[in-house]
């Protein structure tokens, strides 16, 4: 499950990132908003879902969830992350990736200033090594 709000950019790049990397998967678009679902779903999805029971309901489900850092924080991205899709993202058992972004106010210590799409890689690449059904 690719998560993501606002536009739908950094959910975009990676589900065109995830689909050249492993052709063969699942991949679902779930967006805070319907802009950012159709936005990720002109990525390379055949699947997506909108709004927060989407959320909630497709976090139970999935093996994987990646999104930006804010996806796991409730009231983030201007409001659009709900305190139950925040929630229903923190709680799933699906291995969760997250994407380091200076915009949601939270400084994590360790996780050095790099590119978007330097990120966007590397979850790829750990999302591939991780056991999980790809």
């Amino acid at each position: 499950m690719v998560m993501d709000g606002q536009g739908g950019g950094i959910g975009r790049n990676l589900v065109e990132e995830l689909r050249a990397a492993y052709p063969e998967a699942e991949l679902i678009a779930v967006g805070t908003n319907a802009a950012a679902t159709a936005n990720m779903m002109k990525g390379g999805t055949t699947l997506g879902a909108t709004g927060e029971n989407a959320v909630v309901y497709n976090s139970r489900y999935v093996d994987v969830i990646v999104g930006p850092i804010g996806i796991v924080m409730a009231n983030a991205m201007l409001g659009e992350i709900t305190p139950k899709m925040a929630e229903a993202v923190s709680s799933s058992e699906a291995k969760i990736f997250l994407i380091p972004m200076s915009r949601c106010n939270a400084a994590i210590m360790g996780v050095e200033s790099r590119k978007l799409s330097d990120y966007i890689k590397e979850a790829v690449e750990k999302i591939g090594s991780a056991k999980v059904g790809i």
